[in-house]
């Protein structure tokens, strides 16, 4: 065997190599790019009708209590609403944080084969 053939088998052999990676990096970026997309569309949808009911229900309490306690109740509203907003932002920070990596299945694919190839 000469060292021509077995540099041109390891050549292949790191090509193929590339060509799996590159094939299952553009996989998870397709799936990422769904996702994101998917959870854009539904939680633009959530948002305008979680809006669209909280305008509602603090429009009916206040007509509700316009003569008596017009003025504690717009209060409570605003400060349920601020509660509101600091639970989901707060919930918003720690799900980025917590999320997984992306392309983690091709970081761990490329950690194996350096594995493989150095002693």
């Amino acid at each position: 065997m000469s060292k021509d053939s077995s540099a041109r088998r390891l050549g292949a052999a790191l090509l193929g190599l590339l060509q799996g990676h590159i094939a299952l990096m553009a996989h998870e970026l397709e799936d990422q790019r769904n996702q994101a997309l998917r959870a854009l569309l539904l939680g633009g949808l959530c948002f305008s009708f979680a809006l669209l009911l909280l305008f509602g229900l603090s429009v009916l309490l206040l007509v509700i209590f316009w003569d008596s306690h017009r003025l504690a109740v717009a209060i409570g509203l605003c400060m349920f609403h601020g509660a509101g907003l600091l639970a989901c932002g707060t919930w918003l920070v720690q799900s980025l944080r917590n999320a997984e990596a992306p392309f983690s299945a091709t970081l761990e694919e490329l950690q194996r084969d350096k594995e493989q190839l150095l002693p």
